[in-house]
């Protein structure tokens, strides 16, 4: 097992039961108090449970209020490169924080995998991620190969003279949740892939074009757009959708208070 889910509450219980379904590898820590039927260890108290297993795991992810992780995770913090990437997720399942070891440790990529799981929002906040302002948006056809979309991505980077060093994330619809080629093109891009829901799209106010053969083939108003919009916060398209190699791209940029 390398990810600890714990949580404290049967709300909790049910964001842990998708976030398990998702993840794999995870073993469930649920407190007494939860009458949700689930395949766990149960536990008294949190802090005490922190105690226990802070060591044992290299993820832990918290269903819980943050005050009441931050509590229980503080007096076990030794140094960012020892200590385990620890992710809060709100009990409605809105927000995944990463709370400690963010990028050596990898919370803020665990941080995005249980969002992507459980259809959140991932809040990373180390310094060196947060200034980066593009979103890149990626829609292509089934089946299309890593080297065409990287390809596309950083020609489309190119034509707003910026480079994968100005990316803060990738994002596409969660229809392409499974697509082998965006997920190694971002893989060898060294960038995050975040999935935005077919609910976030439809019901967006962000204005972009519409697309009806998108909407015939995935109904959908459109991918690229939409997702590079929505990848971030206070967003401008820079780059609207683009067509390269056969792959469609467009990039938002986000603008500072």
């Amino acid at each position: 097992m390398r990810t600890a889910l714990i949580t404290l509450c049967d709300q909790g219980a049910r964001v842990v039961r998708s976030l398990a379904a998702k993840l794999g590898g995870c073993q469930v820590y649920l407190h007494e108090s939860v009458t949700e039927p689930m395949d766990a260890e149960r536990f008294p108290a949190v802090v005490k449970l922190t105690g226990k297993i802070f060591r044992q795991y290299p993820r832990l992810v918290y269903v819980a209020p943050c005050g009441v992780v931050v509590r229980a995770i503080a007096p076990l913090i030794r140094h960012k490169l020892s200590d385990p990437a620890v992710v809060v997720i709100d009990v409605g399942g809105r927000y995944a924080v990463s709370l400690l070891s963010g990028h050596e440790g990898g919370a803020n990529a665990l941080a995005l995998e249980a969002a992507n799981a459980i259809g959140a929002e991932p809040v990373i906040s180390t310094t060196t991620e947060a200034v980066k302002t593009l979103t890149v948006g990626v829609g292509c056809r089934r089946g299309a190969k890593a080297e065409s979309i990287a390809g596309a991505i950083l020609g489309a980077l190119e034509k707003v003279g910026a480079g994968v060093a100005d990316v803060r994330i990738l994002a596409s619809a969660d229809l392409k949740a499974d697509e082998a080629g965006l997920l190694l093109a971002a893989k060898d891009l060294g960038l995050s892939l975040r999935f935005l829901s077919a609910d976030e799209i439809l019901s967006t106010t962000k204005q972009f074009g519409h697309s009806q053969w998108v909407a015939d083939q995935v109904k959908l108003p459109a991918v690229a757009e939409p997702s590079a919009l929505l990848a971030g916060r206070r967003t401008k398209l820079l780059l609207p959708k683009t067509i390269i190699n056969g792959v469609t791209v467009a990039i938002a940029r986000e603008s500072s208070l």
